[in-house]
């Protein structure tokens, strides 16, 4: 999963600094959001099953204490830039503000042509704003579900709601409403809702139940056609901008990511010895996603600009890597391992 994870923001850091060599590379962000998904309902479902209740209280301040001081310190950095006199970072407040209160992609849905100047400097946090949109709503609604209904009628009510935005963009689609449809958390939560969904499967299913095995025998037969796929929509089909605002992908294109990223996590979680899983676990691989993925998510767009007002050009791609890793590794060790260690200690305390 961690190595998954590696890829997906690579994938998004090169389609940003070098888009001709991926016009598809916006698809890390799909894959993300499937991962998101399936990783929260799964710690949802084991607090359950383990206590009995979801404490939301402490599941929120862990989501606090994972995604807001790293994004407030890029945010810091980007304030003290927005004092100088380069052009990237020139009227840099409005897009700081709203990246810092995860509503980018509100203000970005709502803008139907060319992305204005207001989320210029920050707005690949608009898929912040989504995640955290979405954590709002699911895990209480997952915590209501559990405590009311039995676990197959949890699993109707995911499917239900994995299908509903399908048909939201329907309804919504016109090449005017791209931008409303492409940034919006209620026509993007079914891939989110598709890793949930999965999630509740695998929760639900025993050691040894026939269709656990039935899951574990498929995903496995069908990750590498679906990894490749995905590579192949990556290298193949843009998906931002106006040439890319296609009924076909923005309509049911974003389940069909979602159901080939949630086949990928399946044999990942199910499959720990196979070919796939081995070679995506490989040590700096998974080291590189369980800790830096995120900051080098928030840092490389940030630094891209700044490389670039410096004047690096044809090395553009390999300087941001570069700059991305080293703020990345900074912002783990210096930023969020403290606060987590210190997290910790207050757990083990109590």
């Amino acid at each position: 999963m961690d190595g998954l994870r590696t890829l997906a923001v690579l994938l998004v850091l090169v389609y940003h600094q070098a888009p001709e060599w991926v016009p598809g590379g916006a698809l890390g962000v799909d894959v993300f959001f499937t991962i998101s998904g399936f990783v929260i309902t799964r710690l949802l479902l084991a607090e359950y099953a383990r206590t009995g209740d979801v404490a939301m209280r402490s599941f929120y301040w862990r989501r606090w204490l994972r995604l807001v001081p790293a994004l407030l310190t890029v945010c810091a950095l980007c304030a003290v830039l927005a004092f100088t006199r380069l052009p990237g970072f020139d009227g840099a407040w409005p897009s700081i503000a709203l990246s810092a209160v995860f509503v980018v992609n509100i203000v970005r849905a709502a803008q139907p042509g060319v992305f204005s100047d207001t989320t210029a400097l920050l707005g690949h946090t608009w898929s912040l704003g989504v995640e955290e949109q979405f954590y709002l709503l699911w895990p209480p609604l997952v915590r209501v579900l559990l405590r009311r209904v039995r676990p197959r009628t949890v699993l109707i009510w995911t499917v239900v709601l994995c299908l509903l935005p399908v048909l939201w963009r329907f309804a919504l689609w016109s090449p005017t409403a791209a931008h409303r449809i492409y940034n919006g958390t209620d026509t993007r939560a079914d891939q989110l809702l598709a890793g949930a969904l999965l999630a509740v499967v695998v929760a639900r299913l025993h050691a040894g139940d026939p269709r656990l095995e039935a899951l574990r025998r498929w995903s496995g037969r069908l990750a590498w056609p679906a990894l490749l796929m995905l590579a192949l929509i990556a290298w193949q089909v843009p998906m931002t901008g106006t040439n890319a605002w296609t009924t076909a992908w923005y309509t049911v294109g974003f389940l069909v990511a979602a159901v080939l990223s949630a086949t990928l996590v399946a044999s990942l979680e199910l499959r720990p010895r196979a070919l796939l899983s081995r070679a995506l676990s490989v040590a700096p691989l998974a080291w590189t996603g369980r800790n830096l993925s995120y900051g080098l998510y928030l840092w490389h767009y940030p630094l891209g600009r700044l490389l670039h007002d410096l004047g690096v050009g044809a090395g553009l791609l390999p300087a941001t890597l570069a700059a991305g890793f080293a703020a990345a590794l900074a912002s783990y060790y210096l930023v969020e391992r403290p606060l987590t260690r210190r997290k910790h200690r207050r757990a083990t305390a109590r």
